[in-house]
């Protein structure tokens, strides 16, 4: 009992040293994005034309934090990614290790896919559907906060979904999940989709589907991807035991 006790306590030992490493290394790169926050403002103005405005100097130092935040939570993905493999790592056959090894940078990787897929396909083409709208009726003028909020909210949602596929791939590969699982919580998980697409895109049903569309799909890839995982998983069980 004792020797369980110690072997929990080193475990949330480890978990802690992984955590504080993970947010340090967000800290330093929250600071580098700071640093070239500037350029990394005018990549994401794009082709707007024109200079937003701000109502007050702190929503300049919230719009630089909140860049910042995005590019330091991307260089966090396979940070984070590497610490849970090495806490886990223990736990998991070689071939186990080798294969979610290989996950970390496709996780970022598909987050930053995730992002450009916002940024390029659906954040412009909702963008101009509703300047459209009070085109000639208003004069369009955007303060920054607003316009970031806007373009945020129209990339992480996806830079997050992109993950989906490689997560359910990963908690396979660990038996924690399986893609009997997903698909009995599919119903649920169509329903939780287009909420979040309700909530991230405006208030028109056109915008709903062109957002609820894709991260449908990306769960039913998570499916596939897990039905071949877990197919794997079978056969090296059995390779094994025979």
């Amino acid at each position: 009992m004792e020797e369980k006790e110690q072997s929990l306590v080193d475990h949330f030992e480890e978990l802690r040293k992984r955590l504080i490493f993970t947010a340090i290394a967000f800290l330093l790169l929250l600071v580098l994005g700071m640093v070239y926050v500037k350029d990394i403002y005018l990549f994401f103005m794009g082709n707007l034309g024109y200079k937003l405005m701000v109502l007050g100097p702190s929503d300049i130092i919230s719009i630089y934090f909140h860049i910042a935040a995005v590019v330091a939570v991307a260089g966090t993905i396979p940070i984070a990614a590497w610490q849970i493999w090495q806490f886990v790592k223990p736990a998991l056959r070689l071939e186990e290790r080798r294969v979610t090894l290989a996950y970390i940078p496709a996780l970022f990787f598909l987050f930053i896919g995730g992002l450009a897929f916002g940024y390029y396909l659906i954040f412009p083409n909702i963008m101009r559907f509703l300047i459209k709208l009070g085109n000639g009726l208003m004069t369009t003028s955007f303060t920054a906060d607003k316009y970031f909020s806007f373009l945020m909210d129209m990339t992480l949602p996806f830079g997050a979904a992109f993950e989906l596929p490689l997560v359910s791939m990963f908690l396979t590969t660990l038996g924690i999940v399986n893609p009997y699982k997903l698909v009995k919580f599919r119903k649920f998980a169509y329903l939780l989709l287009v909420i979040v697409a309700s909530m991230i895109s405006p208030p028109e049903f056109v915008s709903h589907i062109s957002v609820a569309i894709p991260l449908i799909l990306i769960y039913e890839i998570s499916i596939l991807l897990s039905k071949v995982v877990y197919k794997r998983r079978e056969v090296n069980a059995r390779y094994i035991s025979s």
